[in-house]
């Protein structure tokens, strides 16, 4: 069979396209892309080696050309910047690093003139330490201690002292998870940085003041919400210790805040409050870790009114080794096929799928589960993708992704800006870990992977920047970059872009009925898609060696048309089939 990709008109904002059944057409966001811009790596407008929102206007025609309907943007509010924006000191301005409100309308109005919708990060579990709604609460003024989780120190222990906190929980960025405050005698809750302090849910003043901000921005004609951490602000009041296990020095207190105890009153609540105003025109997603399959079922239940779809973790943990993050393990293709098989499987016909490799707090997806040396990375980045964008939910493009872009190779440990990172190192060199081989987890799985500049051109500054960018861009910059991938047709942009047009034109792509198949094999991850007598095969080879495609699964595919596929020429589909080294290939066929 030769090759014949389908060509299908792009749509950037796609009309709504009816589901099974006789229910009413489904909502935009089922058949929609999402870009997510972080805006400190993404483009510089004015040469101090920031990204700024002026530099994201300047390429809305590059995202325009990619077909994708929704700009995520990670956070522009005023912030000290101690956890790169997620640290917000003002939640209704922009900080002047990434310009002004005018700015900001700007961009908004030139996504909306090219058909496309933006959606706006929400920080509100917790805020800055230096929000003015923290320093009335420190200092006891204007009536807002409550507006934050304070609390004594422990029975009987010395205050500021080891082991004098509350309770034993730790922080995600590593330490106690409470810091003490001398001017007001208290420790207050911080679960990231002590300059995060968490905001108390409990207080409806405190919700009430969210909800407002959230029509605040919806007035000014945002699409929506990326919620950051929501499955976290109801933490159970009781506030006990938590496990500890072998090694750690603090306990486990996610269960007594991950997915706690008024957390679905909270969500409903915000939705009355916000987003029912708003009907058919937002798209929210609520970033959730530790989630599971039926606990998104239930935020993600129209019938419930919560939020569109989540962010799950569970697949983007499964290589993750007993010392967490830092300690990756190789990640074994039946699990991710298990993982991702589950999620599919549990939330059709309910709820709905987020789909995603990479995003600002994960590596690059080509480093990570591809092969990014130069004879496989565009071949394994076609792969990845066409394998998540062919499952039933909503893809999420983070920057870069779409030209392969990879880890950087960090040197040191002052290479790196992340505070995770940088605490996770101190931490771990103080308690007697070999330094190079914290390094190396890292390099492996550090966030700053994916904070690199965007990789414009072959220039100094990756056509970034005509600046010192403020974090170093990765050198293979030089022959991976957008300019080259715009020229060449073959390029991974461009299978982005005949991916996203699939999405857009094929309702088996959205809509259609998930079935795994193989998957106990290590090296192949092939499943259908079928929808009104219409069916897609989707076969991958997710292995730099060439894998058999057993004949039973090509059996009824023989005259099937092709799709995407990324090898350049394709040999008789009939009988069994070698497939190459990642290769990867999309069929469809009619009823049979």
């Amino acid at each position: 069979m030769s090759l014949d990709v389908r060509s299908i008109p792009e749509q950037s904002a796609p009309a709504p396209q009816e589901g099974p059944g006789p229910e009413a057409p489904a909502p935009w966001w089922q058949s929609a892309v999402v870009y997510q811009v972080y805006p400190r790596s993404f483009a510089d407008s004015d040469g101090d080696g920031i990204g700024d929102l002026r530099g994201i206007t300047s390429r809305l025609d590059y995202l325009h050309e990619l077909g994708v309907d929704v700009l995520w943007l990670s956070p522009v509010y005023p912030s000290p910047q101690d956890d790169n924006g997620y640290d917000i000191s003002d939640y209704q301005d922009i900080d002047p690093v990434f310009g002004s409100l005018s700015d900001f309308d700007e961009l908004l109005a030139g996504v909306h003139a090219r058909g496309m919708k933006l959606v706006m990060d929400l920080v509100v579990n917790h805020t800055s330490d230096e929000h003015p709604w923290f320093r009335d609460s420190r200092a006891g003024v204007g009536g807002k201690r409550d507006w934050y989780v304070w609390r004594p120190a422990r029975p009987g222990r010395v205050p500021d002292t080891p082991g004098a906190e509350p309770n034993n929980w730790g922080s995600f960025f590593s330490g106690p998870a409470w810091e003490w405050d001398e001017a007001s005698g208290e420790y207050y809750l911080h679960l990231f940085s002590r300059k995060q302090p968490d905001l108390n849910w409990e207080n409806p003043r405190v919700r009430q003041a969210v909800y407002a901000m959230m029509r605040w921005w919806l007035e000014r004609g945002v699409d929506g919400f990326r919620m950051d951490v929501i499955n976290l602000v109801s933490k159970d009041q009781r506030f006990p210790d938590g496990a500890v296990a072998d090694g750690a020095a603090h306990g486990d207190g996610s269960p007594f805040y991950v997915c706690g105890p008024r957390i679905h009153e909270y969500l409903q609540e915000m939705h009355r409050e916000v987003f029912a105003a708003h009907p058919g025109r937002l798209l929210t997603v609520g970033e959730m870790p530790g989630v599971d399959v039926e606990q998104a079922r239930l935020f993600t239940d129209p019938a419930r009114a919560e939020v569109d779809m989540v962010f799950q973790f569970e697949h983007v943990g499964l290589d993750h080794g007993p010392g967490g993050k830092f300690d990756p393990r190789p990640l074994r293709l039946s699990e991710l096929k298990r993982s991702l098989g589950r999620w599919q499987e549990g939330l059709a016909g309910t709820g709905w799928n987020s789909l995603y490799w990479n995003n600002h707090d994960q590596p690059r997806a080509v480093s990570r589960f591809g092969d990014d040396g130069p004879r496989y990375r565009e071949l394994s980045a076609k792969a990845l993708a066409t394998v998540l964008h062919l499952h039933r939910g909503t893809p999420y493009v983070y920057q870069g992704e779409e030209l392969g872009m990879a880890n950087a190779p960090f040197a040191a440990v002052d290479d790196f800006r992340d505070i995770e990172s940088r605490n996770h190192y101190a931490h771990a060199v103080a308690a007697g870990a070999d330094p190079e081989q914290v390094l190396d987890g890292l390099r492996r799985m550090g966030r700053d992977n994916a904070r690199t500049p965007m990789q414009w051109d072959a220039s100094p500054g990756a056509g970034f920047t005509t600046g010192t960018p403020w974090i170093a861009a990765n050198p293979d910059h030089l022959r991976v970059n957008a300019a080259a991938q715009l020229a060449d047709p073959s390029s991974v942009f461009h299978h982005y872009r005949r991916l996203i047009a699939l999405r857009h034109g094929e309702p088996a792509v959205v809509h259609g009925d998930f079935t795994m198949l193989l998957p106990e094999d290590e090296h192949l991850y092939v499943f259908t898609r079928s929808l009104d007598g219409s069916a897609l095969l989707v076969a991958a080879n997710l292995d730099g060696a060439p894998r058999p495609l057993p004949a039973a699964v090509l059996e009824g595919w023989g005259g099937a048309r092709v799709l995407v596929a990324n090898y350049a020429d394709l040999p008789d589909l009939g009988g069994s089939r070698v497939l190459r080294p990642w290769e990867c290939v999309v069929l469809r066929r009619a009823a049979v």
